[in-house]
């Protein structure tokens, strides 16, 4: 019966996302996720290389589609000591990539969520990534996706019920560069995308400009670092761009925003940053 129910399921499955591109491509839509998540599984199965992106490529997706394989791209092989801050491997089908089935993976996040993969020996952990448990020098590597944006802002809206975390200190995330770099070892690397753009502070996030980017890196103090950014467009999808090239681009919060012609799923520019202790 099970077997069934998840080919059923599958099939389902395939058939939402089938639809999507049909449709007006809205992120608000039911066919987004199912499209989402096919076409991110489906890139993950290919090298990355920015430099080399098919056109289109991610088109109507967001960010992830760019930043999961762009992590995965950079993690060394083999094993080793990996704490993912933020929660933003703790999926199936990522959890699943060659590139970290060896790994002695840690998951911190604020509150605990639905998903929970103990089974494959993954640690999870919960608290504040500005004061962590971990000893000094630990993780081979570090990877934090798309959340050091919502560091001491308001994490209620989706990551927690805890009313201390309504915050509104922008420059709280300045601490968790500091402690991830405690609990990081010599020579080891940290990974980190941020949205990009024009700066603006948004309840729930904030989008990073160069002289935050730049705030990173002088309070990580890495020994060498590289940057790459990726923008997004109508009708090319993401592409390999520069610091200067997205400057000026926006997010779209479908929550509140009316989109406007070509807008993003949700950010119209990413930064990746690799910072070696």
């Amino acid at each position: 019966m099970l077997r069934k129910w998840l080919a059923k399921n599958a099939v389902v499955t395939y058939l939402r996302a089938a639809i999507f591109p049909f449709t007006r491509h809205k992120v608000t839509s039911r066919w987004y996720a199912p499209y989402r998540f096919r076409e991110i599984e489906r890139i993950m199965k290919q090298s990355f290389e920015p430099s080399r992106l098919p056109r289109p490529y991610g088109r109507w997706l967001d960010e992830r589609i760019i930043e999961w394989p762009w992590l995965l791209s950079q993690l060394p092989e083999g094993p080793g000591t990996l704490l993912d801050a933020g929660s933003a491997l703790n999926h199936d089908f990522i959890l699943h990539h060659p590139k970290l089935r060896q790994k002695d993976l840690t998951i911190m996040t604020l509150a605990p969520e639905a998903e929970c993969f103990w089974w494959r020996q993954i640690s999870y952990a919960f608290g504040d990534l500005r004061q962590t448990a971990f000893r000094d020098n630990y993780f081979d590597c570090i990877a934090s996706v798309s959340t050091i944006e919502h560091i001491g802002l308001n994490n209620t809206r989706f990551y927690t019920t805890d009313r201390a975390r309504a915050e509104n200190d922008p420059d709280a995330y300045l601490a968790a560069i500091i402690e991830l770099r405690r609990i990081l070892k010599p020579a080891g690397s940290l990974f980190i995308t941020v949205p990009f753009g024009r700066h603006r502070v948004r309840d729930w996030l904030q989008i990073f400009d160069g002289e935050r980017i730049d705030r990173i890196v002088a309070t990580f103090q890495p020994r060498i670092h590289s940057e790459t950014y990726f923008h997004y467009s109508e009708p090319h999808g993401w592409k390999l761009s520069s610091r200067g090239e997205t400057a000026d681009a926006r997010y779209f919060d479908f929550h509140s925003d009316r989109a406007w012609p070509g807008a993003p799923a949700a950010a119209e520019a990413v930064a990746c940053l690799t910072l070696t202790k």
